[in-house]
C-alpha cells in the first residue's frame, strides 16, 4: 500500500513541471478586472474624484484628486504588468492596498456577499430583505413585461456589494506576491534568466 501511495505521489509531483499555469491563470483572470476598473475611472474621472471626496454620497477620502488618480493608474498599469508578467510581485503590493481600501471604504458596510442571498452562512437581514424585494420585482416584470425575453441572457439579481470580490482579488494578488509571475510565460522569468548570466 505504501509503495502504491508513493507511486501516486510521484505522479502527482510530476505535474509541478507545468506549475507555471497557476500564476498565469491568476494573472490572466485579474488583468481584465483591473483594466476595466481603471478605464471606467479614467473615462469618468471628474465623477470618480467627486465620489472619492464627497462626504454625503461618496467615500469622503482625503485628497480625492490624488487618491482617484493613484487608484486609476495603479489599476491600469497593474493590469498591463499582470498581463505581461512584468514586476508581478512588486505590482501586487499597490493592487492589494487598492483592494484593501476598497473593501474597507466601499464594501465592508454591506457584509460579505457581492450578490444578495436570502439564506446561507453569509446572508444577513440586508440580503434577506433584498431577496424579498427581488421576488416582488420579478412578479411585477412577469405581469407587465416579457419576462422570458428579459431573463433570456441571465437572471435578475440584487447587488449587495459586499467584500466578497475585493477579498477574493486580494487573496489572488497575495498568492502572486509570494509565487511571482511564473515560469516561461512571463517577462519576469525571462528577465531573471538574462540577469543570471
Amino acid at each position: 500500500m505504501i509503495k502504491f501511495m508513493n507511486k501516486l505521489q510521484s505522479k502527482l509531483d510530476s505535474t509541478r513541471q507545468i506549475d507555471f499555469l497557476a500564476p498565469l491563470a491568476l494573472r490572466l483572470y485579474l488583468a481584465p478586472i483591473f483594466w476595466m476598473a481603471g478605464t471606467q475611472k479614467i473615462g469618468a474621472f471628474d465623477s470618480t474624484v467627486d465620489w472619492f471626496g464627497n462626504a454625503d454620497y461618496g467615500l469622503s477620502l482625503p485628497f480625492p484628486y490624488l487618491m482617484a488618480g493613484l487608484a486609476t493608474w495603479i489599476e491600469l498599469l497593474g493590469a498591463i504588468c499582470l498581463l505581461l508578467g512584468l514586476a508581478v510581485r512588486w505590482v501586487s503590493i499597490p493592487l492589494m492596498v487598492t483592494m484593501a481600501v476598497a473593501a474597507v471604504t466601499v464594501h465592508l458596510q454591506h457584509g460579505w456577499l457581492a450578490i444578495a442571498e436570502g439564506s446561507g452562512i453569509f446572508a444577513s437581514e440586508r440580503t434577506s430583505g433584498a431577496i424579498d424585494r427581488l421576488t416582488i420585482a420579478k412578479d411585477i416584470l412577469r405581469e407587465h413585461g416579457n419576462y422570458a425575453w428579459l431573463t433570456e441572457n441571465g437572471s435578475f439579481v440584487i447587488l449587495n456589494n459586499g467584500i466578497e470580490f475585493s477579498a477574493t482579488y486580494f487573496i489572488m494578488l497575495l498568492s502572486l506576491f509570494f509565487i511571482g509571475a511564473g515560469n516561461y510565460l512571463s517577462v519576469d522569468f525571462w528577465l531573471a534568466k538574462q540577469l543570471k548570466h
